[in-house]
């Protein structure tokens, strides 16, 4: 017998964290979880175009980090006796390796740069965007309850990784960065 998707135990607006805790799908909790979640889903994106081929594997990785990340924020830290994985600060040290690794190849950076020039640098620019909003969202949270500082780090750190990682796919796909000119 198959699982069922549907439950309908929230068709009240309501779900459960892990742990059991009946909540608002408003939460800021769940806001932050669902954020991450829809940062895996760009990541995936990302992952997909043909300019990332070489990094797939890399950018599968950060998905399941992420994945790490969604399960943590979804546990309520009172509650929840379930074992969740662990986000280590090496997770954040390969993510500072690899937008190194990039920078040595790029040009200098010498201007802000308006997003867009291929559909691929653009689904990057998103996933950047998404990410910081996902930040955003979990340092919010951590104001009232507890949040790894781990987690908050990486976020921080994957968005860098993901504007090195469009800047590189400029280089890569031989496409111009778009310089922002300010109008004055």
């Amino acid at each position: 017998m198959s699982m069922k998707i549907y439950t309908k135990t929230g068709d009240q607006g309501q779900t459960s964290l892990i742990g059991g805790t009946r909540v608002s799908k408003a939460n800021l909790r769940i806001e932050a979880y669902g954020t991450v979640d829809e940062l895996n889903s760009y990541i995936g994106l990302v992952k997909d175009q043909a300019v990332n081929a070489a990094k797939a594997d890399f950018l599968q990785e950060i998905q399941d980090r992420l994945f790490t990340i969604g399960s943590s924020l979804a546990a309520d830290p009172e509650k929840s006796k379930m074992k969740i994985p662990d986000l280590l600060a090496s997770d954040i040290e390969v993510l500072e390796k690899a937008i190194d690794e990039m920078n040595e190849v790029i040009p200098e950076l010498k201007n802000f740069i308006l997003p867009g020039g291929h559909p691929a640098i653009s689904f990057g620019h998103l996933a950047r965007c998404v990410c910081r909003r996902a930040e955003r969202n979990v340092i919010a949270l951590r104001e009232n309850e507890f949040v790894a500082d781990l987690v908050i780090q990486y976020l921080n750190r994957l968005s860098d990784y993901l504007f090195t990682l469009c800047r590189m796919m400029h280089y890569e796909l031989n496409v111009e960065e778009i310089a922002w000119k300010a109008r004055m």
